[in-house]
């Protein structure tokens, strides 16, 4: 530890302070700009849904699989503002256990919430990488254990490698998924000149049994918006994060949410129903169906898409376990960060681990399901977070500030669907 001392001159009156600091701590690195952390988001939000789940949400929503989607994103929508509002207040690490703390001033439920955050990036990494087994199977009949054990491992490699160049590689392979799914718009997008003509069969009657089919989709496909609360954790390595974090947050919403309905309606409008559910390669699929041709461009891409997806979650979560360990909630160790790559190393190890064992013991829908069910947790104790500081606090500095009513629905509508999900389960 070393003392510093400052002299200042206020109104007249020489001051002294004394800052410690100790020049051996080694800090995260300040460095994605607006584009970068955009791009990082839709990298993690685009690569599991859309490419993954369509042909499980449409196994359980059948022709309503557009309006799951709807659905979803409303669900996803009011918590993706709360995250906005406190990720501009606070841009630190394990951000859901800060906003925790800052609310309640319980550590054990902090440290509790960042736990479940890491859970979910475990989860949603090895629900990801199973996707990247079944699109690889078009290629290669190789065992699912060995594909996923090289992707896993190697995107682990890739996250120690450094921040800057993780999300250069990030926007690279976000611009591929990009691509991709404009790409499919453009080769079957004729077919929504059938839209009108469909609607109402994609409407469900009044009946128990259609919406409980609608609701059990939509739970499914919430899972393709999760991934805009993992950029919160990367907020002490975003320039003018005050201003940049919500911007890039509601930005990642907006594009995923017009990507996702177009895609959804195109696939349904497109391909029969008892091809399209339950598909491992959906995309590859539509593909194919409309072309006639080999999907292997859009096999590849799908590839570097759920690849990419893995990849973010990787980084989240060792960002998380990095954040809880500085502030003394898990052990100091986890919190080391590497003088040369500048990077949380044994966090890093410490999650690949945890994602390659999910990802060869339990199947895709499960661990889609389970991470749906975790972040609806989180989501419920954010948006609870941010209704408590708000009443103490509603305004701070030139941060972004939403209504409170805000917060009040996405608790709300979070609670629901847990309840939903839960009665679907076990009644």
């Amino acid at each position: 530890m070393v003392m510093v001392k400052k002299q200042f001159g206020f109104y007249g009156i020489d001051k002294q302070i004394v800052i410690w600091k100790d020049p051996m701590k080694v800090t995260l690195k300040r460095s994605l700009s607006p584009i970068l952390i955009i791009f990082y988001g839709l990298g993690t939000i685009l690569g599991a849904g859309i490419y993954v789940l369509i042909g499980e949400v449409a196994t359980t929503a059948g022709l309503y699989m557009p309006l799951a989607f709807l659905i979803a994103s409303f669900i996803a929508g009011f918590s993706a503002f709360s995250f906005a509002e406190l990720s501009s207040r606070y841009p630190k690490s394990a951000g859901e256990a800060l906003y925790t703390q800052k609310a309640f001033g319980h550590r054990l439920l902090s440290t509790a919430v960042g736990v479940m955050v890491i859970a979910i990036g475990v989860i949603s990494a090895a629900t990801i990488s199973r996707g990247f087994a079944g699109y690889l199977h078009v290629f290669f009949d190789i065992p699912d254990w060995l594909a996923l054990s090289v992707l896993i491992i190697g995107l682990g490699l890739v996250a120690c490698w450094g921040i800057s160049e993780s999300a250069t590689l990030i926007f690279l392979m976000t611009t591929i998924e990009l691509f991709g799914l404009l790409y499919i718009l453009w080769i079957g997008g004729g077919v929504l000149a059938e839209l009108p003509a469909r609607l109402p069969e994609m409407i469900p009657p009044w009946e128990r049994a259609s919406w409980a089919a609608v609701f059990s989709g939509a739970f499914l496909a919430f899972y393709a918006y999760i991934g805009f609360e993992d950029m919160v954790n990367v907020a002490e390595e975003v320039r003018n994060p005050q201003t940049n974090m919500p911007l890039a947050i509601i930005s990642c919403l907006v594009i995923t949410s017009i990507l996702y309905m177009a895609v959804a309606l195109v696939a349904v409008l497109s391909l029969p129903l008892e091809k399209l559910a339950g598909s491992q390669a959906p995309l590859a699929l539509l593909y194919e169906h409309k072309t006639g041709s080999s999907p292997t461009l859009i096999t590849l891409i799908s590839l570097f898409a759920v690849t990419n997806g893995a990849l973010v979650q990787i980084i989240m979560g060792a960002r998380v376990l990095y954040g809880l360990s500085s502030r003394g909630w898990l052990p100091e160790s986890l919190g080391t960060i590497n003088s040369r790559t500048r990077t949380p190393l044994r966090a890093t190890f410490l999650l690949t681990t945890l994602i390659l064992v999910m990802a060869l013991w339990l199947p895709m829908v499960t661990l889609a399901r389970l991470t749906s069910l975790v972040t609806l947790v989180v989501f419920s104790c954010i948006n609870m977070a941010l209704i408590v500081i708000k009443g103490r606090k509603p305004r701070q500095g030139n941060c972004m500030t939403v209504p409170i009513w805000v917060p009040w629905i996405g608790f709300v509508i979070s609670c629901i669907m847990i309840l939903l999900e839960l009665a679907g389960r076990f009644i």
